[in-house]
């Protein structure tokens, strides 16, 4: 499983902001204003510029008499526009420089300050030379002017998941003393027990001790509906409650809560690459370097070809600053931002960027089937004895399993209750793997599990029992031999039924052109049952959990690429073998480190939801990359003045327009997948 390398080869004034830090959001927002400010000051200094200049005279019919120090005060306005409204772009320069990366600022710098420079040397050295002056000043007020747009362009793409940092009310109604009194949230600690009237936002992760309610988690899971809570359920802080009153106890605080995990993961994301940005992020660095060569070249063609030296520099200024490595420095970026933050607000939080491209990366998605695709909740629905009385198997069956973590275990001790059975005293219990477990219940041998089991262990059957055993498998049970002493004395029928939305979801992404694959240790009749029902392409049965991993390399093996589904926890190995590894049913407990992509809720639907965007995230990344690479191949060589012949040459201030023009579009282009519907193709 491939995992994206960290951080954007951005200038930070540019990179898209890192929602999950307050700090960097108002460095952003600082960044902006001091954009606007530079561009206010700047443009109203270069309004006196243009009219002192000879050029803008003899264009709009209107002279300035010279006066004394005319050449002076032109000399000084353009020093403060060029110095005071340039002044980001040189320590932008400065930064990329250290770093070792040729970027826009590196460009822009030069454009600027040759410019500059020659413009001095023309009024103070050279003799007979016009100045530079008003194209730079102008040069530099598109630019701020561009930059502060482009700015506030960027802000809109990553606010979105500023909405989640709001959904934490700012008090919480705490229990002391007796009594509830409100408190900020953030003085709340762990087993602190808190109120959560009709209609409040829950302000914290917590368990449910009293009171019963329906929550909206819409905001945290991307669930529509409401969810039920009552004692002993897990809540999430910034959904809201219903009609009814909640008492709960805080279990989690500041970092360790689901938002703040849920944030974290995606300001993670939003620092990782994936595959097409560091193409971009290569491509924009010989894009410089092929700039400034375009701009050397054409600056030494003009002059040797007798257009002067003023021609010549404004061509090969016009050629530095319209060449925008800066959109393909976007290009990518902002996309991950925007569509990173879509799936957090709808309960599917990317690991890293380079699993945004699952869509398109996987070919085969393995389901595990027990607990995703199935309920994973087992209700006992047949019982078969031989020999024994259905109560006494069902109670040295449940005391055993009642050991056991596994999903049978409970629908045992479930159906053990609701008979009024007494359990039994159990010792040496032992699990075995993939295959069920064994131990002393009463003072005799007790073996449940799979008929492999018992022929492991030496157990003695009749072929009625495997009969009947074989019936329930057709009908897509799940059973579980029990032999007491050396002789099996039943077997305990189990129905996992589908999820609600399992088999739509299949269809789904079968429709999507994506092999479906379902993985269970399930003997081979009931995953036939289970498949058919569910609808997937090919099933895997009688897989031990430590084979889940072999059977995902298997099929890569074969060439396919591979998404693996499971809980996170007993698929972990799986998850990590997998190409992309995806939990689902994460709950609060987002932090799954063995997945790339982690679903909070427990949807199979909303794996073909992922995938869904992934596709329109890879549509909006190529089309930015097509835009952005499109773009430069036609302006560089229209700035170097290809066009010249014909009469069409371009100026410096409007391949500055034309640069900020191509960063804006790229922006404004990513800014749609803000639109995604989750529910269309």
């Amino acid at each position: 499983m491939s995992h994206g390398e960290h951080g954007h080869e951005m200038h930070e004034e540019h990179a898209p902001e890192k929602p999950a830090e307050p700090e960097h959001r108002n460095h952003h927002t600082a960044m902006e204003e001091d954009f606007k400010r530079r561009f206010t000051v700047s443009a109203l200094i270069t309004l006196p510029i243009l009219a002192l200049s000879p050029t803008i005279q003899g264009w709009l019919g209107f002279t300035v008499p010279r006066f004394p120090g005319y050449d002076a005060a032109l000399f000084t306005l353009a020093t403060v526009v060029a110095l005071y409204g340039g002044a980001p772009f040189y320590r932008g320069a400065l930064e990329d420089l250290r770093r070792g990366v040729l970027g826009m600022m590196v460009l822009v710098s030069l454009a600027v300050g040759s410019g500059y420079l020659f413009s001095v040397a023309a009024t103070f050295i050279l003799t007979g030379v016009m100045d530079f002056y008003w194209e730079i000043s102008t040069l530099v007020v598109f630019l701020l002017f561009g930059h502060w747009m482009e700015m506030r362009m960027t802000r809109r793409a990553t606010g979105a998941l500023q909405e989640l940092v709001k959904l934490i009310p700012p008090t919480a109604n705490v229990r002391r003393d007796g009594e509830y009194v409100e408190v900020p949230t953030s003085s709340v600690r762990v087993g602190d027990i808190l109120l959560i009237r009709p209609g409040e936002k829950v302000p914290i992760d917590g368990v449910v001790l009293e009171g019963r309610s329906s929550l909206n988690e819409s905001m945290i899971t991307g669930e529509s509906r409401p969810v039920t809570k009552e004692p002993g359920d897990e809540v999430i802080g910034g959904t809201i409650n219903g009609s009814g009153s909640l008492v709960l106890r805080v279990d989690k605080t500041g970092e360790e809560t689901a938002l703040a995990q849920i944030i974290q993961l995606v300001r993670e994301v939003q620092e990782s690459k994936p595959r097409t940005q560091r193409l971009a992020d290569r491509a924009a660095h010989y894009l410089t370097i092929i700039a400034i060569t375009v701009g050397v070249v054409s600056f030494a063609y003009w002059n040797i070809a007798g257009a002067g030296v003023v021609f010549a520099l404004t061509i090969a200024v016009t050629v530095l600053v319209i060449a925008c490595p800066h959109a393909l420095g976007l290009a990518i970026p902002t996309v991950t931002v925007i569509s990173s933050t879509l799936a957090a607000r709808n309960g599917m939080l990317v690991r890293n960027a380079e699993a945004l491209e699952v869509g398109e990366k996987v070919d085969i998605i393995v389901f595990d089937k027990t607990g995703t695709l199935t309920e994973g909740s087992f209700q006992v629905t047949d019982i078969v004895t031989d020999g024994v009385e259905e109560d006494e198997l069902l109670r040295v069956s449940a005391s055993l399993e009642a050991q056991s973590e596994h999903p049978i275990g409970v629908a045992l001790a479930r159906a053990l209750k609701d008979r009024g059975i007494p359990a039994a005293a159990t010792s040496g219990f032992e699990a075995v793997s993939g295959h069920g477990v064994k131990g002393m219940v009463g003072g005799v041998s007790v073996t449940a599990g799979t008929l492999r089991l018992m022929e492991m262990e030496g157990k003695t059957y009749s072929r009625g029992l495997v009969e009947r055993a074989e019936r329930l498998y057709d009908q897509g049970r799940t059973l579980s031999f029990v032999a007491v002493g050396d002789e099996v004395k039943g077997v305990i029928g189990f129905a996992d039924r589908l999820k609600d939305d399992s088999a739509s979801a299949i269809a789904s992404l079968r429709g999507m052109g994506k092999q479906v694959i379902m993985l269970t240790g399930d003997n081979r009749r009931t995953a036939e049952a289970v498949a058919r029902e569910a609808g997937v392409d090919r099933y895997l049965a009688e897989v031990l959990p430590e084979d889940k991993a072999s059977e995902v390399r298997k099929l890569q093996l074969e060439g396919r690429r591979v998404a693996m589904v499971g809980d996170g926890i007993n698929d972990a190995p799986a998850l990590i073998q997998a190409d992309v590894g995806i939990a689902i049913g994460a709950g609060t407990d987002v932090a799954i480190e063995s997945a790339d992509i982690v679903l909070i809720g427990n949807r199979p639907s909303d794996v073909a939801r992922l995938i869904r965007l992934s596709k329109a995230t890879m549509r909006k990344m190529r089309e930015n990359l097509a835009w952005a690479t499109g773009y430069n191949a036609v302006a560089i060589p229209v700035a170097a003045g290809v066009l010249t012949p014909w009469g069409i040459t371009l100026r410096p201030e409007w391949g500055a327009l034309l640069m900020t023009a191509s960063s804006i579009i790229v922006v404004i282009n990513a800014l749609q997948l803000r639109k995604f519907s989750f529910t269309e193709g």
